[in-house]
């Protein structure tokens, strides 16, 4: 059977946690539980909690007495309810600040929303969503919302079809099936669009998706290798509808999604010491690239991804 660790590493982040024999249930679903909530200020009460994550509301009461004990939650009296607790705060405040690469991709993500009206992402997978990791905003993005920490909803965005479109078949098939047991409307709005984003990515290299989380906003993606995650994220960017129609998004924003992404990737795949150490020297040299190139919308050739049993990468 071979070792716990081992067989981690085979299962990857798509590993389905609802039967298997190595899995402790009551870890899960307090993972679970701290999934509701969406942000700092988010307030929910046990009912709101049973109902978000599909779990007894007596286990959920347990959860939320158990965590709060740990400070990974705190208790409102005065509400009723819970909110996210400092130590939950602490632990991913510090995971955040020990990657010492954030700064960079939040500068590069600033320079296309200065070109582009949109918000900007960088976003890792968790579980059928998705979550920022950083983010930057034009200031002509009205309606555009988003910022580090929210969850965007893996079925419904550009963002989550690009994440999909780069798994192998199997994994892919794996996660769909899942999420279709729990979230059967996003994994509706994903099924039918695989085998096209999938075509589309190994193709153009992005995927994108009109009107189909808000008929306001149109989207555009691709997926980054992460070694520091051992997964891929995914850049993203959300551009009102009213401005930009699919035919835009092709011609003007693919191209510097493109290289905004080739410009990330390419810090990540590098070892951490070496990043901080060249760039405090002002030795990384990685741009855009030129304008001629952008403009006629080429990519440079990479050699497809070849499969990998481990993690789910092409």
């Amino acid at each position: 059977m071979g070792r716990r660790s081992e067989r981690l590493t085979r299962a990857g982040p798509l590993a389905d946690l609802s039967g298997g024999n190595d899995v402790i249930q009551v870890v899960s679903r307090a993972f679970d539980v701290l999934r509701c909530f969406e942000g700092h200020e988010t307030r929910l009460g046990n009912l709101e909690i049973s109902n978000r994550c599909g779990l007894p509301r007596s286990t959920v009461s347990r959860l939320t007495h158990t965590l709060t004990r740990m400070g990974q939650l705190i208790y409102l009296p005065h509400d009723q309810k819970y909110r996210i607790g400092p130590s939950a705060v602490a632990m991913s405040t510090s995971m955040l600040r020990g990657w010492q690469v954030r700064d960079f991709i939040k500068d590069r993500l600033g320079d296309v929303a200065d070109r582009i009206p949109g918000t900007v992402g960088f976003v890792i997978p968790d579980r059928f969503e998705l979550v920022y990791l950083e983010y930057a905003r034009s200031a002509a993005a009205l309606g555009l919302h988003s910022g580090v920490g929210t969850r965007i909803a893996m079925g419904r965005t550009a963002a989550g079809h690009a994440y999909v479109a780069a798994l192998d078949d199997a994994s892919a098939e794996a996660l769909v099936a899942e999420m279709a047991r729990e979230h059967p409307q996003d994994a509706g709005a994903l099924r039918p669009r695989m085998a096209a984003n999938r075509g589309h990515f190994l193709e153009k290299g992005y995927v994108v998706t009109c009107g189909l989380w808000s008929p306001h906003i149109n989207g555009i993606a691709t997926p980054i290798w992460s070694p520091q995650y051992q997964t891929y994220a995914v850049i993203t960017i959300g551009v009102l509808s009213a401005m930009y129609d699919e035919r835009r998004l092709h011609e003007e924003v693919a191209a510097p999604l493109r290289a905004l992404a080739r410009d990330i990737e390419g810090v990540l795949s590098r070892p951490d010491t070496d990043i901080v150490r060249r760039a405090a020297s002002d030795e990384i040299a990685i741009k855009p690239e030129n304008t001629n190139d952008m403009a006629a919308g080429t990519r440079r050739p990479r050699p497809p991804r070849g499969f990998r049993a481990a993690d789910g990468r092409r």
